[in-house]
């Protein structure tokens, strides 16, 4: 039931972002958040719903109508106590996290207006709490019992972060010289801070007790057994990602100037690429495309653009099949990137020196459902055309690297090399050894990634609990 004080709005509160022909030259971020004002303004509108589904819709279940009543009455640091209970990752799930589909998607208010801006308010209290210096409620006394996690992003975090407040010993290993996962290689800066953001968040998980461990390559510096039967982990979570990119295997896909988004945006967000004091060398095509509709494809599209090209989007089925949060297809379009739907690369066209010089398309009309419920992408006959470019950038989707399940006897993956394991606390065919995230499910989101971990962390509670009975 709505109390006194709620702002009866059906609209919420407009958030303030870079104008698109100024952000469209550079990697500051777009979107600008909330003041105070605006979050106390948009944070009344909520109702207070008595079954509030926009807790059942969020992966790490945090607690929204309660950090909302306490933003209402002002208590930020209350606010922040409340969602970091649930969440290592307050201030990048409240940029990232496609709420729309989730907790805003439940909420009542966006049955006959919009939903209360649980994402943006979010946002609001954990950059607030971090300029204020608030730390994360200290994690239980150390009892001893030591975990391994592989990989530091989002599932990583989330899993190290909860067992640390359980008290156990955790320390993470990740492959790279970096910390972060995707966050730090896969999402650029224009939508993820990498220095006042990712890092702040990655410290916090530091401050509960969590070691970080750089530039181990489980499956080469070190195995799983090794990490159990000589370094006494009791249990091992692998959050290792899905870093290996697809490709479409059409003619020309192997010419010069044909990139995966993985490279590209790697290039450009880890290894800063994008600035002129690197050295890093990244493509600066004049004219760009890039293959595929998601999240990937929209951040490559964006960084292409941001370094100086004209940039085209190839999608074989409809904007209403864009996977790609709708928040992200907006500022596309108002930076100026050309959308072309329906249309399906057929051959990459390489010029005399074996450089890219266009892709030819083919028009698609939509047919019945496919598996994934999307009405099925079919070729219509005789329309090939052309598109002229001279670089393009294959956003697909990315697998599981195989290494650590070809270095590991008795683990268990499916067909496309993801490690099976249990939904409810992630338990795979070996004792003691979880996973979840994107090495599980393939390619998916920051905040799915985050709900595997929590729920192995409890799996693997649960486990080294029962060992002592």
């Amino acid at each position: 039931m709505a109390d006194a004080k709620t702002n009866a709005k059906m609209e919420r509160v407009p958030v303030r972002e870079q104008d698109p022909k100024v952000r469209a030259a550079n990697f500051e971020e777009v979107c600008l958040g909330y003041n105070e004002a605006e979050a106390l303004e948009e944070a009344h509108r909520c109702l207070h719903c008595k079954n509030p589904n926009c807790v059942k819709a969020c992966p790490v279940n945090i607690d929204i109508p309660a950090f909302i009543a306490a933003l209402k009455e002002s208590d930020i640091p209350k606010a922040y106590d409340i969602i970091s209970a649930s969440s290592s990752l307050p201030a990048i799930c409240g940029r990232v996290c496609p709420q729309e589909r989730q907790c805003e998607g439940k909420c009542v208010r966006g049955a006959k207006g919009q939903p209360v801006a649980i994402g943006k308010l979010e946002r609001f209290v954990a950059d607030w709490a971090g300029e204020h210096h608030l730390k994360m409620k200290e994690a239980a006394r150390k009892n001893g019992r030591k975990v391994a996690v592989i990989g530091s992003g989002p599932a990583g975090l989330t899993c190290a972060g909860d067992l640390a407040k359980l008290g156990y010993d955790v320390t993470i290993f990740e492959a790279l010289h970096k910390a972060g996962g995707v966050l730090v290689y896969g999402i650029p800066e224009f939508r993820l801070p990498k220095d006042r953001i990712v890092a702040k968040e990655i410290e916090n998980v530091r401050n509960l007790g969590v070691k970080i461990e750089t530039n181990v390559i489980v499956g080469r510096s070190v195995t799983i057994e090794d990490l159990m039967k000589k370094e006494g982990f009791e249990a091992v979570f692998i959050g290792s990602g899905a870093g290996l990119p697809m490709f479409m295997d059409i003619p020309g896909e192997q010419v010069k100037g044909v990139f995966s988004a993985n490279e590209f945006l790697t290039r450009s967000n880890l290894m800063k690429a994008y600035r002129s004091d690197y050295d890093t060398p990244i493509v600066h095509g004049s004219r760009v495309v890039v293959v595929g509709g998601g999240n990937v494809a929209m951040d490559a599209a964006r960084t292409a653009l941001r370094l100086g090209a004209e940039v085209h989007v190839v999608y074989r089925r409809s904007e209403a099949e864009l996977p790609a949060r709708a928040e992200e297809v907006h500022h596309a379009k108002e930076e100026g990137i050309q959308f072309h739907l329906l249309t399906n690369p057929v051959e990459v066209l390489a010029g005399e020196d074996d450089t890219v010089c266009g892709i030819r398309c083919i028009r698609m009309e939509l047919g019945e459902p496919d598996a994934s419920g999307r009405r099925r992408p079919c070729p219509v006959e005789g329309s090939e055309f052309e598109i002229g470019c001279d670089t393009v950038i294959m956003a697909l989707g990315t697998r599981p690297n195989p290494l650590i399940s070809s270095t590991t006897d008795g683990l268990e993956v499916n067909r496309k090399h993801c490690i099976v394991a249990t939904e409810e606390d992630g338990k795979t065919s070996l004792e003691g050894v979880f996973a979840g995230g994107d090495a599980v499910s393939g390619a998916a989101t920051v905040i799915l990634a985050m709900g595997a971990g929590k729920k192995a962390a409890k799996g693997i509670d649960e486990y080294l609990r029962s060992k002592n009975e």
